[in-house]
Order: C-alpha cells, then structure tokens, then sequence
C-alpha cells in the first residue's frame, strides 16, 4: 500500500495516479452517492480542483483505495473560494450554510480538506489501515504547506475512527444529512496531532 500527495507540480511523475483518484472519487461520490456534480471521461471533479490544491492518495497495484484534497483557505478561482466558505455564503446551495460553528476563515495557515472517500472496493479487513495512511499523510502534507489547521467536512462517524489512528479532531459545526448521509466539520489543530 503506497500513499502519495500529488500536485499539479508532480502529477506528471506518477502516471495515471491522478486521473484514477478522479475516476474512483466518481464511482463514490456520483456512483454510489448519486450525487449530481461535473463528470468527463469517467471522472469526478468540481471547481476547487485547481493547482491551487493537492490530492491524495492511497493506492496498491494501481487502484486507489481511497483519497481526499487539500486545498488553502486563501484559494480565490472566479466566485469560487473554498468549499466550506462557499457553502456558508451560499454559492453552493446542495450544502447547508449552517455548517460551521463560526465564521468560515481564511489564512494562508488554514487549509481545508475535502472529498475524503475510501473506495467501495477496498476490503473491509485493510478499512482502518487506509483511513490511517490517507489522515496521517494529509496532515503531514498540511504540516509541509505550514498549516496549523485544517478544517474539513467529513462523514460524521468520524468520533468512531479518529482515535483509532491516533487523531483529535474537533466538531466544527452541526450535524448535517447531505444527501441521505450524514456529515460534519470538523477542526484539525495540527498541534494535537503530532505524527
């Protein structure tokens, strides 16, 4: 099992790396999800996938087994920002504006994370192994882009996980079903999570 962050910087040293996270994020998020967001060729993506952010993911053999974006709280593309932000000022309205405690931030130290998913194909029995290896390389990751946190919406059954691996996330904001599953933001402060 490897993990790798790519960037538009090194996506070119990784193969079809990137191109597979889309096409996997696809089979989760509009596949299995049904939710109605931009596809090409078999693949997943929206308007924070800029050079702007970084993706990661963990794969083995050339399957991707599961993944998540980076992207800084400072990002401005068009109307767009990032997407926490965008929700709460109601630019995306599949997403309720209520979804953070406070005011979303933005500081070149914050990076949010979003579109965390692991593969409906990855067997049951290496589940937490992947959650591990994609949390613990986002926030190393995070760590490199000098954020001191990250802030993330994320399925709710987090508080179940994250201690597992050794993670203290924070609630950021309610409980929300999207969709028919439920989520929540949350806060990573990069000083409690020291891996």
């Amino acid at each position: 099992m490897e993990t790798t962050t790519l960037s538009f910087a090194n996506m070119h040293n990784h193969g079809a790396l990137y191109s597979n996270l889309l096409r996997a994020r696809r089979e989760s998020f509009i596949d299995r999800n049904a939710w109605d967001l931009p596809q090409a060729d078999g693949m997943e993506y929206d308007q924070y996938d800029t050079p702007a952010s970084r993706w990661i993911a963990v794969h083995e053999f050339g399957q991707v087994l599961a993944g998540i974006r980076l992207t800084p709280t400072t990002n401005r593309c068009g109307i767009y920002s990032y997407m926490i932000r965008d929700a709460q000022m109601g630019v995306i309205d599949t997403i309720p504006e209520n979804l953070l405690y406070k005011t979303a931030p933005i500081a070149t130290n914050i990076w949010e994370s979003s579109r965390m998913f692991v593969n409906n194909a990855t067997p049951m029995k290496i589940r937490r192994r992947v959650h591990a290896h994609l949390t613990l390389e986002m926030l190393k990751t995070a760590r490199d882009l000098g954020a001191v946190e990250v802030l993330g919406l994320i399925p709710a059954n987090w508080p179940r996980w994250a201690p597992r691996i050794g993670c203290v996330f924070d609630a950021a904001g309610p409980v929300m079903d999207i969709d028919g599953t439920e989520y929540q933001c949350i806060s990573i402060d990069m000083t409690k999570n020291l891996h």
